[in-house]
């Protein structure tokens, strides 16, 4: 078989671009506002405003080297040479409306107002070299009253079939009646930054301005850039109005019982969400407001590596016409992809609108959780199957976001590795994790939501003597959680961890239940893995402890 494997980037097009003829209102407005605010030359450049999916395929397919069609009907694009997020290269500028209330450090770092501004003017000048320009007027958030219009302007046609499928679409009417966006993106990727400029660190900068509304992209054409830029905004947005945003999958059981999932990659957050018996409200991205949950997005951004219809056929299936491809090979002359293949990159994904998934809720709100679901994978087979957790719990374990990595995984990782990402979803934050945990706990108390820490990882021992937990009985775990039987047991504490754990879960063995009690080695074994996992946590927490709640610190595991 032969692969078809892309080996030059995106290479714009012949010169030339008019002003087209519209006889749409929106898109003569689009294109003022464009012109006054945002310095778009349209005597220069050809528009393209909120175009269909099928022109966003011949757009791309004629311009942008690179680009095919899959024998499923996918539009297949690459990124060049970013093929992933770039976090390194992620700023927040500092200016008075906003730089008392960010989480400053790691995550967030700090660029000059005159840098933004240099790096506006560096993307505005490229887009208005480039013969043509596409426009999308979107939304962020599915309730109305908080949702926020989002316009993205970008040179690649398969940027913008990205955030269609993304974003929420609006309707002929809406669009008509947008007005001024809320945020604005101007995704000029395939154009440098600077490196030269005061406070870059590579040709890549990925900028948030939340005085001016706006969002600058240079030097990534990855597309997940914008979908995490808007995610960060509304991470910032949202509770500034008193609404919670999370870093979190949703879905819904036929009695309306509404479950919200939390978890880093390979804790079984995708799998266990996607329920044949419930209904899904989103993958990724929620909201929960004073009336229940909504999901940020319109669509679904799903890893492809090693994807097959047997072993998620939603996502499979999902990947057809109007669906986007991402860094995927493919033969060539079949144009079937080939999943297993990461010559490109392990990070292949698909981007797909949410209503290609057959059993989605639209939609995409429901009420208030019932449950809550903490996701870990611990490979030191001290975390029980499931626990129950108290509010002041949540928030620690919320705050902490635990799980490990293990030998294999990646390259250098000889044992067990653990991984702390604050609220599940550390890079995305702009506020400390405490006002987040805070607004959770806050929530969990008012509607009496019941927060459960359940362990996809090791039991009995650590990794390389025992196996992972069996996915059957994490399903009869959650089945019985959903049922509301497992909230009615009886419990018993877990030393050190101090949570509740369960005696009995239908159709789970009783001695899996309590670690200590299913540990296959000597005691003293247990006791060092035991402690070892608690002193970590503790570490971890020392960088949370200036602004946790003294209950929130002492929620944890106590040595």
């Amino acid at each position: 078989m032969t692969a078809y494997r892309p080996g030059s980037p995106y290479r714009p097009g012949s010169p030339g671009g008019r002003r087209p003829q519209s006889s749409s209102s929106a898109h003569t407005r689009v294109e003022e506002e464009l012109h006054e605010h945002n310095g778009i030359d349209y005597e220069k450049v050809s528009i393209k405003h909120n175009p269909s999916v099928p022109v966003l395929y011949e757009e791309a397919l004629t311009h942008e080297v690179g680009s095919v069609i899959s024998s499923a009907g996918a539009l297949c694009s690459y990124s060049g040479a970013k093929r992933g997020r770039s976090p390194k290269d992620k700023r927040i500028v500092r200016e008075e409306s906003s730089e008392k209330d960010i989480w400053w450090g790691e995550v967030n770092l700090e660029m000059s107002e005159r840098v933004f501004l240099i790096n506006r003017e560096r993307a505005i000048d490229y887009l208005n070299t480039h013969p043509r320009l596409y426009v999308f007027d979107g939304f962020a958030g599915w309730d109305p009253k908080y949702r926020k219009k989002v316009r993205v302007i970008a040179s690649r046609a398969y940027h913008i079939l990205f955030m269609h499928n993304m974003l929420i679409r609006p309707t002929e009417e809406e669009l008509e009646n947008f007005g001024t966006p809320d945020f604005t993106i101007f995704n000029a990727g395939e154009f440098p930054a600077n490196r030269y400029t005061t406070g870059m660190t590579s040709t890549t900068s990925v900028a948030v301005n939340f005085k001016r509304h706006e969002m600058i992209i240079l030097g990534s054409e990855y597309a997940g850039e914008m979908k995490k830029g808007i995610f960060s905004v509304m991470h910032y947005l949202m509770p500034k109005a008193g609404v919670l945003s999370l870093h979190s999958s949703a879905n819904e059981g036929p009695n309306g019982d509404v479950s919200l999932f939390f978890g880093l990659s390979g804790t079984g957050k995708t799998t266990l969400s996607a329920d044949p018996k419930r209904a899904l409200i989103g993958d990724d991205e929620h909201c929960w407001s004073d009336t229940g949950v909504f999901n940020i997005e319109g669509g679904c951004y799903a890893k492809c590596i090693d994807l097959s219809a047997e072993k998620e056929p939603e996502i499979y299936n999902a990947i057809r016409f109007g669906s986007v491809l991402e860094n995927v090979v493919l033969n060539e002359d079949t144009r079937e992809v080939d999943y297993s293949d990461d010559f490109l990159t392990e990070n292949t994904r698909c981007a797909y609108p949410i209503n290609f998934i057959p059993n989605a809720k639209i939609p995409c709100m429901g009420g208030h959780p019932k449950n809550l679901i903490l996701l870990t994978c611990d490979a030191f087979g001290v975390v029980p199957p499931v626990s129950k957790l108290s509010s002041d719990q949540v928030m620690y374990h919320f705050i902490s976001g635990y799980t490990t990595k293990v030998a294999g995984t990646e390259d250098g990782i000889v044992e067990p590795t653990p991984t702390f990402s604050a609220c599940f979803g550390a890079p995305f934050l702009i506020l400390h994790p405490q006002k987040y945990a805070s607004m959770l706990a806050e929530k969990i108390n008012q509607h009496k939501t019941d927060a459960w820490l359940i362990n996809t990882g090791w039991i009995g021992g650590k990794a390389g003597v025992t196996k992972r937990c069996p996915l059957k009985y994490t399903r009869a775990i959650l089945d019985a959680i959903h049922s509301g039987e497992l909230a009615k047991g009886e419990f018993e504490t877990y030393e050190v961890f101090n949570v509740a754990i369960p005696k009995k879960v239908d159709n789970v063995p009783d001695e899996i239940l309590h670690p200590r009690k299913a540990w296959q080695g000597s005691p003293e074994e247990f006791d060092t893995s035991l402690k070892k996992v608690a002193s970590m946590f503790a570490e971890n927490f020392e960088n949370f402890k200036d602004q946790a709640a003294p209950e929130t610190c002492a929620a944890g595991p106590q040595i």
